[in-house]
């Protein structure tokens, strides 16, 4: 199980990262774009992730993972249960989710 401080430890690393606090919660954005939010409970992590492929996702673990309400169905977005995550697990996504939202260049200097 992770938690958010172990969300934070990590998105701290990344660059342009900025962690918000949003209505009650707690969100990570890289310059406008929020590409992580944490239930005001903290026990989902919402995070971009393609859309074409979170139906494949949800589908494969259903315990783990979630679509997002309805009204956020037109974003890039899916969520998943905390307590089912491992913390290889959330680095990936969490890693993953930054880099839909950073340039290309920034990725490549962060992986190098």
């Amino acid at each position: 199980m992770v938690t958010v401080e172990d969300v934070r430890r990590l998105a701290a690393t990344l660059p342009r990262s900025s962690e918000h606090l949003i209505r009650d919660r707690v969100k990570f954005r890289v310059g406008a774009i929020v590409y992580l939010a944490f239930s005001r409970d903290e026990t989902v992590m919402g995070f971009a992730f393609p859309k074409e492929e979170r139906a494949a996702l949800v589908a494969a673990e259903p315990a783990k993972f979630l679509l997002p309400p309805e009204s956020d169905l037109r974003f890039n977005w899916v969520c998943a249960r905390m307590a089912a995550l491992d913390e290889a697990e959330m680095r990936e996504l969490v890693v993953e989710a930054w880099r839909m939202v950073v340039p290309k260049k920034v990725y490549a200097a962060y992986i190098a």
